[in-house]
């Protein structure tokens, strides 16, 4: 079986592959009379998009979205909210079908579970497919209003100056080579009492989604790993601090930081990133804005607040 849902009562479906017709996604779970056009869930996607600058991959996609149902007269209708992106710039040769698996890739692992994989670009498993979850991350965001939802880059290859990551990048792409990076993501203005104490808390849930996104390799909330370095008098003004105890928002901001490897695509073909977080950091986003608008409906299912 395979999976391609992501939430409970706010449901996100991605589809299609980086070197197919075109991805696409369904929102289902959203309620009615919200105001939204293609342009609100465009500014999103274009934080994201390939070919904007040197630092990003070269991919010339404008990612033009389409929005196919759930939407009439600029409101949603309640109804399945289809979306679409059409792939103009793929450049298929570039993945030749008898090319080895590469390595840091999914392409040795789809072989190995589906006795069948699309090598062009990745197929299913190619970051590509995070441009819905953008999408579908703007329509989250129409559900939680009250919530201001900002990532950015913190640190490239272990460095935090700014000021040196532009030669940075530009090193490591002359030498063939990419670097990694640290994506910090706040959350303000969660109300308190999202989320619930057992099996569906709100920051384990909030890592599983970050998790999820092609390239992370860790996520930590709040002063997470640091917790494990300091006493326990210490870490409770920082415990207390992190917008979420017992796996429930507490009101506070929430804070996540989720690391991204380095590139993997390196001496080979085809068109890439030197740095994979740059892009990360609006999917970043996206995933915490579904996390957050399916636990909003939950916690309104529950409560009736």
């Amino acid at each position: 079986m395979s999976i391609n849902s992501f939430g409970r009562l706010f449901r996100l479906t991605t589809w299609g592959e980086s070197h197919g017709v075109g991805i696409g996604c369904v929102v289902d779970g959203c309620p009615p009379g919200l105001t939204i056009d293609e342009a609100l869930v465009q500014r999103w996607l274009d934080l994201r998009r390939p070919g904007t600058s040197d630092a990003v991959s070269p991919r010339n996609e404008p990612d033009r979205v389409r929005i196919l149902s759930g939407v009439y007269e600029g409101r949603t209708t309640g109804t399945p909210i289809a979306m679409m992106i059409d792939n103009v710039d793929a450049r298929s040769g570039d993945y030749p079908a008898d090319a080895p698996p590469r390595p840091g890739h999914a392409d040795a692992a789809y072989d190995a579970k589906y006795g069948v994989r699309d090598p062009r670009g990745g197929g299913r498993a190619s970051a590509r497919e995070t441009a819905m979850r953008v999408a579908g991350g703007a329509v989250a965001r129409l559900v939680i209003p009250e919530v201001e939802i900002v990532a950015k880059v913190v640190a490239i290859g272990g460095e935090a100056n700014e000021a040196k990551w532009a030669d940075m990048l530009s090193a490591a792409k002359a030498d063939g080579d990419s670097l990694g990076a640290l994506v910090e993501c706040v959350a303000s203005g969660v109300p308190t009492g999202w989320g619930a104490p057992v099996y569906a808390k709100l920051d384990a849930e909030l890592a599983g989604a970050c998790m999820g996104i092609n390239a992370v390799k860790a996520v930590e909330i709040g002063e997470g790993f640091g917790a494990a370095t300091t006493s326990g008098r210490a870490s409770r003004e920082a415990m207390a601090a992190s917008g979420i105890d017992g796996g429930i928002s507490t009101g506070r901001p929430i804070v996540v930081r989720v690391a991204f490897k380095p590139t993997s695509s390196i001496g080979i073909g085809g068109r890439h990133d030197p740095c994979v977080g740059i892009r990360g950091a609006p999917v970043v986003e996206a995933m915490v804005a579904l996390v957050l608008a399916d636990h909003k409906l939950l916690h309104r299912g529950q409560t009736a607040r």
